[in-house]
């Protein structure tokens, strides 16, 4: 199966987020944007790396086109994850969004250079927040081009 090319396809997305107020959001700007995309949610780091590895109870998980990844989480921390997705020779060309509540410098820049795709710091307001991850969604459904699922 190839990813979307017509931009109206559903892609998978993989949240990893630990904040179940986040994930509620998410899970909203989805669904009030109608959008037809999938979207998995997993709760740490060391779940994430199981599901996008298909070990365990993710044996038959579907690889996302997606990843919107959190830096602070339990288990295996985010800049952990994006550190093991972009060195994985099967996972590196999934685009990894960080969406995050840092504003640090720092966290930015280890972020693109654990090669991010995206530094996205989230909003508190919770339209803002709607709107951001409904920007996020768009940009990758109907502008850019994703790689073949592997």
């Amino acid at each position: 199966m190839t990813a979307p090319a017509d931009g109206k396809s559903p892609i998978e997305v993989l949240l990893v987020e630990d904040d179940p107020g986040d994930v509620l959001m998410t899970q909203e700007a989805f669904e009030e944007h109608k959008l037809r995309n999938r979207l998995t949610v997993v709760s740490d780091g060391a779940e994430a790396l199981a599901y996008l590895r298909r070990e365990g109870q993710y044996a038959d998980a579907v690889v996302p086109d997606l990843i919107l990844l959190d830096l602070n989480l339990p288990r295996r921390d985010g800049r952990e994850v994006l550190e093991e997705i972009k060195k994985d020779e099967e996972l590196r060309r999934i685009p990894v969004v960080v969406l995050t509540t840092s504003q640090a410098d720092e966290d930015i820049l280890r972020s693109y250079q654990l090669h991010a795709n995206a530094y996205v710091t989230k909003p508190v307001d919770f339209e803002r927040f709607i709107s951001v991850v409904r920007q996020i969604d768009e940009f990758f459904v109907s502008v850019v081009k994703l790689p073949p699922r592997g």
